[in-house]
């Protein structure tokens, strides 16, 4: 049996935008056993990942970790992987690989690490990640094009979803879901990605004014505390879900009419999904994060700043205008 790993830092939306990549690789190699290196804060993606073996944690951003980084390497060794595929760019993730003497090592071109590659690729950042991210399997030799975004939901969660509708007297003519919250890692490092509380208020209120009998449905994720009381306050009418984990958020929006959310890993799940989608960009680009469909609408800041996203423009496309 053929043994490949892949090497995915960063967090839960990174790790879905990769899903293409490790399907059409389970794909290739119908036999392979794929295993993934991930941080810890990104684990809970491969709930809904139908490719992926076992996943394996490393904090790679952790300076320290020389002691780990050993550990690591004999992990890796005694599995005696094939191919591996790394996602970073750091020299000292390179050599790591290269240490392991896994004999088929996959990374991008003109990278730090590209000495320690036997496969580089080379990295074109000027398109959808998901098909970046794909472009690294010509390591491989599969010259396939990149399959849309698709996570298996597992059942369980899918009857989750549908017991907390029935708690929160959702009909069957559904729901808007709203995810306004952002990671406390987007807030430390100063990334703009939340919008104000005062302009998601503009645009209940406007949605159930024209649509009395559609609920607005808020995710409180487990940092979204405060937004959500402070929303809650504002719109009394809205009704709250908490799903604590990827496959039951998954199932919650895969059952929605339409999502509206920031750039986050909620609008990945959307995407795989297939739920309508009105996402809203401050500094990040659309075009790099979402697939070219009728089904996903970016909205980009005119500054780079969320807050000068007008509700009017959302609420142009939230009615079709």
């Amino acid at each position: 049996m053929m043994r490949i790993l892949a090497l995915v830092p960063g967090g839960i939306g990174d790790q879905i935008l990769f899903f293409p990549t490790l399907d059409d690789l389970k794909q290739s190699y119908p036999d392979a056993q794929i295993d993934v290196i991930v941080e810890p804060r990104a684990k809970g993606a491969y709930r809904v990942c139908k490719s992926v073996k076992e996943v394996l944690t490393y904090n790679f951003k952790d300076r320290n970790a020389m002691a780990d980084w050993g550990n690591l390497l004999g992990v890796i060794r005694d599995r005696e992987y094939e191919g591996v595929i790394s996602l970073g760019q750091r020299w000292s993730v390179g050599l790591l690989l290269w240490l392991t003497g896994i004999p088929k090592r996959v990374g991008y071109a003109g990278s730090n690490n590209t000495l320690f590659l036997t496969n580089p690729v080379p990295l074109k950042t000027e398109q959808y990640a998901a098909e970046m991210y794909h472009d690294l399997l010509q390591g491989f030799n599969i010259k396939n094009a990149c399959p849309p975004v698709a996570i298996n939901v597992p059942k369980m969660d899918i009857q989750w979803a549908e017991a907390e509708q029935q708690r929160l007297g959702i009909k069957e003519s559904g729901y808007i879901l709203i995810h306004g919250g952002s990671s406390q890692l987007a807030l430390s490092k100063g990334i703009d990605k939340i919008y104000p509380i005062g302009n998601w208020q503009k645009i209940i209120e406007d949605c159930q004014q024209r649509q009395p009998n559609l609920p607005v449905v808020i995710v409180k994720g487990p940092e979204d505390a405060d937004f959500v009381t402070e929303l809650i306050k504002l719109c009394p009418k809205v009704k709250v879900t908490s799903p604590d984990d990827v496959g039951k958020l998954a199932a919650t929006i895969a059952a929605a009419n339409l999502m509206m959310c920031t750039d986050s890993a909620p609008m990945h799940l959307a995407v795989a999904v297939q739920t309508y989608t009105i996402a809203l960009f401050g500094p990040t680009d659309p075009e790099k994060l979402l697939p070219k469909s009728d089904r996903f609408l970016g909205i980009k800041s005119p500054t780079g700043k969320m807050a000068d996203i007008s509700p009017e423009d959302v609420l142009k496309k939230v009615w079709g205008g």
